[in-house]
């Protein structure tokens, strides 16, 4: 079974301090967005590792991992672009800035580029239904997007 950095250990340790000690498996979604953070996935090493953490059967944590669509079982690129793909995004154009992007960067969906850059990914609802079509570039959110807008956030990235 592989081991956690020291860093990520002591993390996890100090979350399970939150939780009582017969119910460690109440802490695993925090765990395992603690793992996704240091690691840049939750990998099967890491369902091993958080499974005997929390003292539960590796197909419990695997079972969340593959449930919520915020964890990811393989890296991303270094600016993960994040498309909502609902109704009124997709009434706004979603679908057509999507194909967009994915010709300026040179990749498909889910897929990072060689240079370890870029990944671009549907998600759900980005809770700005009313200045569509929206998307978020790491932890940063843009709204009304055009083809011009994207092409000038891809910019200032490069």
């Amino acid at each position: 079974m592989q081991q956690a950095p020291p860093h990520l250990e002591a993390e996890v340790n100090a979350l399970l301090t939150h939780y009582p000690p017969e119910q460690k498996r109440s802490a695993m979604l925090m765990v395992l967005h603690a793992v996704q953070e240091q690691c840049g996935c939750v990998s099967d090493a890491m369902i091993e590792w958080v499974a005997a953490k929390l003292e539960c059967q590796p197909i419990h944590v695997y079972e969340c991992v593959t449930f919520y669509p915020m964890f990811r079982r393989k890296p991303v690129g270094k600016y993960h672009i994040k498309i909502c793909r609902t109704l009124s995004c997709e009434l706004a154009g979603s679908h057509k800035l999507c194909d967009e992007l994915k010709k300026m960067v040179g990749t498909g969906m889910d897929q990072t580029t060689p240079d370890g850059k870029f990944t671009i990914s549907w998600v759900e609802c980005l809770a700005a239904c009313g200045t569509g079509p929206c998307l978020t570039i790491n932890d940063d959110f843009y709204e009304k997007v055009t083809k011009e807008k994207a092409e000038q956030l891809l910019a200032n990235l490069k």
